[in-house]
């Protein structure tokens, strides 16, 4: 429960702060006192923000498993991951997903689609040749929680509204200088260089709550968080040793390790994924190593 209200409490100050950037270029593009203007301006971003995230709820799937090459299988393909993946969907009581593979030394993993009964979960071939039959079960059952969290669409929708700040920033900046009030555009360029970020790490901490809550979820479907957190200390290794250099930083979160190699110290805070060791502390915990 407590994901979901911190999920909840970072969404409303994401919406504050695109309200309140709809509030500065109404009162700089037209008169203060015409409120009608302000709901076009709103209405019009929203409407915008809305379009965007309903082409990614529809269309995504498709543009990330064609982006990374992406095979699907079946289970003579490769009886291994398939039956892994179908007895997972069975325990969740989640329909099966495609099952795909993408051909990439580096080990890792991701779940795409819209609903869990357009989902499909994807592992490298780095991954399959890394890990033993119980951490790759591990690992499959992760994004399965995802799957069933719904988390694909939670972080398109935090991605398409923090895009939607940013833009929105651009225009309300622009909107002052018809003021030619000095301290409002300096104030307006101050914001403007730190509202985008601010907006962003809270995407960033979304997406770094949701890994938290689906490496619970997963370990609970399966009952062995041991196995996932095997599987994430040999994924963190793998992903520094052989990171996904090609890889746009933009669809980073969506993979079960942070394809570029883990982050740490202040630079943590802009990474899409929790530290590793905080994770894999909080799987032993859950099996009872650590009190």
């Amino acid at each position: 429960m407590g994901y979901i209200v911190r999920t909840a409490a970072l969404f409303l100050v994401l919406m504050l702060i695109f309200m309140g950037i709809g509030y500065v270029l109404w009162y700089f593009l037209f008169d203060p006192d015409d409120t009608n203007s302000l709901l076009l301006i709103m209405g019009a971003f929203i409407a915008l923000t809305a379009m965007i995230n309903l082409f990614s709820y529809f269309f995504s799937k498709k543009i990330v498993l064609k982006a990374h090459k992406v095979k699907i299988i079946t289970r003579a393909d490769n009886p291994r991951l398939y039956g892994i993946v179908e007895g997972i969907a069975t325990s969740a009581r989640l329909p099966m997903p495609q099952v795909g593979i993408t051909h990439n030394p580096t080990p890792n993993a991701f779940a795409t689609g819209r609903n869990p009964k357009n989902a499909a979960v994807v592992a490298t071939s780095g991954l399959l040749e890394l890990l033993d039959d119980k951490e790759l079960r591990g690992v499959m059952a992760h994004e399965m929680a995802h799957v069933k969290n719904r988390d694909i669409l939670v972080m398109s929708v935090a991605a398409t509204v923090a895009g939607a700040i940013s833009i929105m920033a651009r225009f309300a900046l622009f909107s002052t200088f018809r003021s030619r009030d000095n301290g409002a555009i300096i104030v307006m360029l101050l914001a403007y260089l730190t509202i985008p970020l601010a907006a962003l790490l809270i995407q960033l901490g979304i997406s770094r709550g949701r890994e938290y809550k689906a490496d619970e979820a997963g370990a609970k479907i399966i009952n062995d968080p041991l196995a996932l957190a095997s599987a994430l200390d040999k994924l963190e290794n793998g992903n520094r040793r052989e990171p996904m250099l090609r890889e746009n930083p933009s669809s980073a979160h969506m993979w079960i390790a942070n394809p570029f190699g883990g982050k740490k110290g202040m630079t943590s805070m802009f990474s899409t994924h929790p530290p590793m060791e905080e994770r894999i502390r909080r799987l032993n915990k859950m099996a009872g190593r650590i009190q």
